[in-house]
């Protein structure tokens, strides 16, 4: 990773100059799919593929990106069963997601009976920078690599309504308290002392300082960070907007059992609207035009390599 300063005085799409490219895509192994209903599917996928490789492509240059092999993996989840590599996206079906690889790597019979807390503390499911070198470059090239991701902005407001808009014991006094003593002016002993109340405004005021009272969350970390899409050549691409189907394809492209189906349950806060784009809306009129297109800058690469329409 660039250093802070010199990443903060570049555009973000510098980040990939003189990365090496994976080679040509390889095409999906479909030996397992079965009926003709997952044509559509199939097709929007290829093109989905082609367009991150072509974004790729057209944005390589001269300049190496300073990255060591164990960072870039450091998401991926693997499951050697059915030889699948998972880069966790939070906020963009991930709970489920773990669940399922649970499932498939025989930890767990159904995905239906898998607490939250066991899927993100059980550590049942390795993570691919657990492995040598020589086991994560053999599973980087023999393994099929697939990524979920979301609208940039509906992830944003999804993760401010799920960690400050609900108790929480970690967020609320590590992250809270920080941006509630650097963006409230005059704020209260209680709201100082918990760092429970915390406004979509003062979120984002955190999320765009270069010298942030605390560092960056993986629930609104870009995906270019996360799971380095011009580096790690993902075979499959599946979209929070399209869930259910991409999931149920990808299991079958991986030879899952057919009874094993993508959950459709809302992992927490069930009672809660989903972030919706019009629920987005009404969190963006908090914010003015410029940190409404500050934050749109700050996802840009996201919005670019996944082909989403700016708001």
């Amino acid at each position: 990773r660039l250093p802070e300063q010199q990443a903060a005085s570049e555009s973000p799409l510098s980040w990939f100059r003189g990365v090496y490219l994976p080679p040509a895509l390889h095409p999906l192994n479909k030996t397992f799919v079965k009926g003709g209903e997952w044509q559509d599917i199939d097709r929007t996928q290829e093109k989905r593929r082609a367009f991150l490789q072509d974004f790729c492509r057209k944005y390589n240059s001269r300049k190496k990106l300073q990255t060591h092999l164990v960072h870039l993996v450091s998401r991926i989840y693997v499951e050697d069963r059915h030889k699948v590599l998972y880069c966790e996206v939070p906020k963009a079906g991930c709970s489920n997601w773990k669940r399922v690889l649970m499932v498939l790597s025989g930890l767990a019979a159904s995905a239906n009976n898998i607490s939250h807390d066991d899927v993100h503390y059980g550590k049942h499911l390795r993570k691919l920078d657990s492995y040598d070198l020589k086991g994560i470059y053999t599973r980087l090239n023999m393994y099929t690599k697939f990524i979920f991701v979301r609208d940039p902005m509906e992830r944003l407001v999804s993760a401010f309504r799920d960690k400050f808009e609900h108790p929480n014991s970690y967020y609320h006094p590590v992250f809270g308290k920080a941006i509630i003593k650097k963006y409230r002016h005059n704020a209260d002993e209680e709201a100082l002392k918990t760092g429970s109340g915390v406004k979509f405004k003062e979120f984002i005021q955190y999320l765009l300082d270069s010298h942030r009272p605390v560092g960056m969350d993986i629930h609104w970390e870009q995906v270019s960070k996360l799971c380095y899409p011009c580096l790690i050549n993902y075979d499959f691409i599946g979209k929070f907007e399209t869930l259910e189907e991409d999931a149920n394809y990808f299991l079958q492209l991986v030879g899952a059992p057919a009874s094993l189906k993508f959950p459709k349950f809302k992992d927490r806060h069930s009672s809660d609207e989903r972030t919706s784009t019009e629920v987005v809306r009404q969190y963006l009129k908090e914010l003015s035009k410029e940190e409404r297109q500050l934050t749109y800058d700050f996802y840009y690469l996201d919005y670019l390599m996944f082909n989403y329409t700016s708001p």
